[in-house]
């Protein structure tokens, strides 16, 4: 892989124009953030947020039009059909289905969700009791024990990664820069001010690690928790306060210009 060959500050220079470019209110039309950005509800927001983010891979038209299906299933308030659903409300939800993640993951979520709500707080109070004064990682890991103390199908835990176990868990740092990130451009929501956005690690997928590799961001080759913790090192240099905003710069190279 070419690298392109360029000095700190002209890295940090060509970084911060295609964040420019790209955190801008026009990116949420063809991004799954347009999900949660139908709520004004501090918990329907980071719950749809949850949801769509829990089934963000794949090809992005069907991650977009599947995660509006699952809001429409919630009665587009997921927030209260979360904690105040019957069993046989949950009925409804068994034909859902998002390439492996099934109708039967979804109640899983739905029950586990309640959990969370009930029994820690919410999701923004886990990350808030568990985060590191380096990151959310560890924070990650135990959001995933929490999720699945109480009954739950063994299926349904493949779909929440663990970075303990090397993962570079891109669809939770991608909710993460989504719920944390202080965003000027109406874009990220940055309602969970318990959380700096210098603890967000970039979510790390195939178009932003060859990007990475590219402008000499990253050396290891696969997409893991190690290559995670060495982009973060590098974003950090660029800007230690919001080192997640150059996700935008490195998705937009990979998927809009082909990079």
């Amino acid at each position: 892989m070419t690298r392109l060959k360029l000095n700190k500050t002209e890295l940090k220079s060509f970084l911060d124009e295609k964040v420019e470019a790209y955190n801008h209110p026009r990116f949420i039309e063809t991004d799954p953030i347009q999900v949660p950005h139908q709520f004004t509800k501090k918990e329907d927001i980071e719950i749809a947020g949850f949801l769509t983010a829990t089934i963000a891979w794949g090809n992005r038209k069907s991650i977009i039009n599947n995660a509006h299906k699952m809001m429409e299933l919630l009665e587009h308030s997921p927030y209260d059909f979360i904690m105040n659903h019957q069993d046989t409300d949950l009925e409804k939800l068994s034909p859902f289905v998002h390439r492996t993640f099934n109708g039967q993951d979804l109640v899983q979520f739905i029950k586990s969700l309640k959990h969370i709500y009930k029994t820690h707080n919410g999701l923004e109070a886990v990350f808030n009791t568990y985060k590191s004064p380096e990151s959310l990682q560890f924070a990650i890991h135990k959001l995933k024990v929490h999720f699945f103390e109480n009954d739950h199908l063994a299926r349904t835990q493949k779909h929440i990664s663990d970075p303990l176990k090397n993962s570079a868990a891109k669809r939770i740092n991608m909710f993460l820069r989504w719920m944390v990130r202080q965003d000027n451009s109406g874009v990220d929501f940055g309602i969970w001010n318990s959380l700096s956005p210098s603890l967000l690690s970039c979510p790390l997928d195939v178009h932003s690690g060859n990007v990475a590799r590219k402008l000499g961001l990253l050396k290891r080759k696969q997409n893991d928790g190690k290559a995670l913790s060495e982009l973060d090192t590098a974003l950090r240099r660029l800007d230690p306060n919001d080192p997640v905003k150059y996700d935008f710069a490195l998705f937009g190279l990979g998927v809009f210009e082909g990079f």
